[in-house]
């Protein structure tokens, strides 16, 4: 069997990693990772025959005896791939010292924190960081296995659905910084309650709490702040930042400033303060911008330089996106959606000064025994709002339609029903939040608005 260090070893000889033979160019390794519903190991020959170097294979697939010379058979590809990962991590050297690693994590805001993270730091910093959203058991190895010579700083997301999957992230990555955007109530159906989320995030503190590292702690946050006290000393474990903590003032939105726009003290207890007009929607990202800049300024980045990098962040893929139509202003945030971050973009609607505005929200997924609950939540929230027009998508806002009568409201079974009515009843000079979990894909009413 293959030891880690002959596997690292023929590692280093190939151009990349990749887990899907279709983005062969030449030079790769490839593994053949198994899931529910695909085997890899049956594409390994392919990807060889495409130009791959190497292919790693579990050793009881029908590929592992072939005598290709260029298989490498395993006892389980996915726990090879993590082991690769990780030993590449503790072998990378930055200036004789080991590579340091931000690891984030939290319910909302990953990505966009990421993304933030990642242009404040590159500012200065040859950085590697997650590429998208690929933050789960595969995505985080394949990440670290981005880093290169050139890399300085690597910045690691790590999304969870399940209690253990921080603590197992963790133990690829071994973050030497930890970033929890905030706790929420999400995957509920995986964590069983909101203590469950509490719990299953705040691994990632106590992994930092285990090896002496440090955490950016937004200080506003009562339940951040309460799993930091549990966890790590008061002095030196914690670099504290917050939007009321650096007397943070968010800007109102209107139709003629639709972004995000912050003024912030030059220094702390300044009275000079600097504007950072966004890219991005919704106050709630204030605190990913102030995130992101508390982390550039610890690893030397001047506030000048943090605000122009977080201002150059044009987001995409449905997430906080504005665009503006020949007929309406849209809210996307399409990509995902859970009770707390729902009720934090219709709280953001509620703030946008506009004559017509409306809604269209889908399903929230894996919420368990709490769905009903947590769907007529947003229902009465959204009616309370008053909006010209509300249009909910999905089984789950069904049910909590079904417990209350209202007639502001129309219901739509799933987002190509939404997208039809909306043909035919063409909707002009609104303000528009799109919104609902993935799979629900509310970014199929986009065209017709």
């Amino acid at each position: 069997m293959m030891n880690i260090q002959d596997l690292y070893s023929l590692f280093r000889e190939c151009s990349r990693v990749t887990t899907d033979s279709r983005t062969i160019q030449g030079g790769e390794m490839f593994f053949g990772l198994k899931g529910e519903n695909f085997d890899g190991n049956e594409y390994a020959e392919k990807a060889l025959e495409l130009g791959a170097r190497y292919a790693v294979v579990d050793e009881d697939s029908a590929v592992a005896s072939s005598g290709n010379p260029n298989v490498i058979p395993v006892p389980d590809t996915l726990e090879a791939l993590k082991a690769l990962a990780r030993h590449h991590r503790e072998n990378t050297l930055v200036d004789g010292r080991r590579l340091t690693v931000i690891g984030l994590t939290g319910t909302n805001g990953k990505t966009t924190t990421k993304e933030l993270i990642t242009r404040v730091l590159s500012t200065k910093f040859n950085v590697t960081a997650t590429k998208g959203n690929l933050n789960n058991d595969i995505g985080v190895p394949l990440s670290l296995l981005e880093i290169n010579d050139k890399t300085e700083l690597a910045v690691i997301e790590m999304g969870a659905s399940h209690p253990d999957d921080i603590g197992k992230l963790v133990a690829v990555c071994e973050p030497d910084y930890g970033l929890i955007t905030n706790v929420g109530r999400a995957h509920l159906l995986g964590f069983g309650s909101f203590e469950g989320v509490k719990k299953a995030k705040g691994q990632l503190y106590d992994y930092i709490a285990a090896t002496g590292g440090k955490i950016f702690l937004n200080e506003d946050d009562p339940d951040l702040s309460g799993m930091a006290e549990e966890r790590l000393p008061a002095e030196g474990g914690v670099i504290p930042y917050g939007i009321n903590l650096w007397d943070v003032v968010v800007l109102p939105s209107d139709v003629d400033h639709p972004y995000l726009r912050v003024a912030i003290p030059a220094t702390p207890g300044s009275e000079t303060l600097l504007a950072a007009e966004t890219h991005l929607v919704g106050a709630y990202n204030a605190n990913n911008v102030v995130a992101a800049i508390a982390v550039g300024l610890h690893f030397g980045v001047s506030m000048e330089d943090a605000i122009d990098a977080v201002c150059s962040y044009v987001p995409k893929n449905n997430r906080s996106q504005m665009e503006r139509t020949e007929r309406n202003i849209l809210i996307e945030d399409a990509y995902n959606a859970n009770p707390t971050s729902m009720a934090a973009a219709l709280d953001n609607l509620d703030l946008v000064v506009a004559d017509r505005k409306a809604a269209l929200l889908g399903d929230m997924r894996e919420l368990g025994g709490e769905s009903l609950a947590e769907h007529q939540k947003v229902l009465n929230q959204v009616v309370s709002m008053g909006l010209n027009l509300v249009c909910l998508v999905g089984e789950e806002f069904g049910k909590a339609l079904a417990t209350r009568e209202t007639s502001d409201v129309r219901w739509f079974p799933d987002s190509d029903s939404l997208a039809s009515w909306l043909k035919e009843n063409p909707v002009s000079g609104h303000t528009i939040l799109v919104k609902g979990s993935r799979g629900i894909r509310m970014e199929k009413t986009l065209p017709e608005l």
